[in-house]
């Protein structure tokens, strides 16, 4: 190989890196968005089972009940937390098509 076939295969090479680059640097903050927004989603599920979880064993101690206010707040918890997070994927999907 001469010394011109080099240069030009090393200018090739050189474009297809910044091309790939340029690739990576716009689809990244779009793919840390979308970790983010499932993330959130499923901090929203557990919030909502933890502070049923809570709210149900607190009463259950103040009341001296056996665990039903325990299993009740905990499916409260459940479909709140699954109502919520079903209300932000929708405003997510939403905004995305704009």
């Amino acid at each position: 190989m001469n010394e011109n076939s080099k240069k030009v295969n090393l200018e090739k090479l050189d474009k297809k890196l910044e091309e790939f680059k340029s690739k990576k640097e716009r689809d990244g903050p779009r793919r840390l968005r979308t970790q983010n927004d499932g993330w959130r989603m499923v901090i929203e599920l557990v919030t909502g089972m933890l502070l049923g979880i809570g709210l149900g064993m607190a009463i259950d101690y103040l009341v001296g009940s056996e665990p039903v206010f325990l299993i009740v707040f905990s499916l409260l918890g459940f479909i709140a937390g699954v109502k919520t997070m079903i209300a932000t994927a929708k405003k997510m999907n939403e905004t995305n098509n704009l």
